[in-house]
């Protein structure tokens, strides 16, 4: 099965880990990347040129209704949802979930809804529960769920409340996310 399509959400100590995963990543990587990092409404955010920096795949604030490219990093603007369908994204304001906007939840759950079992969804290091309904979305259709191992994570409340599912694949050190992932994309060969 083709693994083309990586969600991931991250919370506190999140910026750390997101550069520490794509700075891992080889160029011209044949899938791509959503992120969901929580921040403030009000603030302004640069994880784009942040993570463009840090590794080789080019990161962005997508457009309403801006077309999926293999390669590319997507990341959710803040307090707007990032949702996936067949070949384009969608930014939403609709309301928060777990107290957040953006929500790995609702992008997860769009992610396996479009794209089943093509769907690789990770959490990362963060405070609070996002993430973990939307992992078992992601494996009741089919996809595969890693989280980082919640003993590795700062900040270890999101994986930890994941793996409380008992539906987690992969529960590894975020120094080893980038080499599972490479291997779940480059395995649908």
């Amino acid at each position: 099965m083709e693994h083309d399509i990586m969600v991931i959400g991250a919370s506190a100590g999140g910026v750390g880990a997101l550069q520490t995963l794509v700075a891992g990543l080889p160029p011209g990587l044949k899938a791509s990347l959503f992120i969901v990092l929580h921040i403030s409404a009000s603030q302004s955010s640069v994880l784009p040129q942040i993570l463009s920096r840090a590794g080789p795949l080019p990161a962005l604030h997508p457009a309403e209704g801006a077309l999926i490219e293999q390669g590319n990093i997507y990341v959710a603007p803040p307090d707007h949802h990032l949702m996936i369908e067949e070949g384009h994204l969608h930014l939403g304001t609709g309301p928060k979930e777990h107290y957040v906007r953006p929500s790995a939840n609702v992008l997860f759950r769009s992610a396996a809804h479009s794209y089943g079992p093509r769907v690789v969804g990770v959490v990362l290091t963060g405070s609070g529960r996002d993430g973990a309904d939307g992992l078992l979305t992601i494996k009741q259709h089919g996809g595969v769920t890693v989280i980082q191992d919640p003993d590795d994570a700062p900040f270890p409340s999101m994986p930890a409340s994941a793996l409380a599912y008992d539906h987690i694949d992969y529960v590894i050190p975020l120094s080893n996310m980038a080499s599972v992932l490479i291997r779940l994309v480059c395995s649908s060969l």
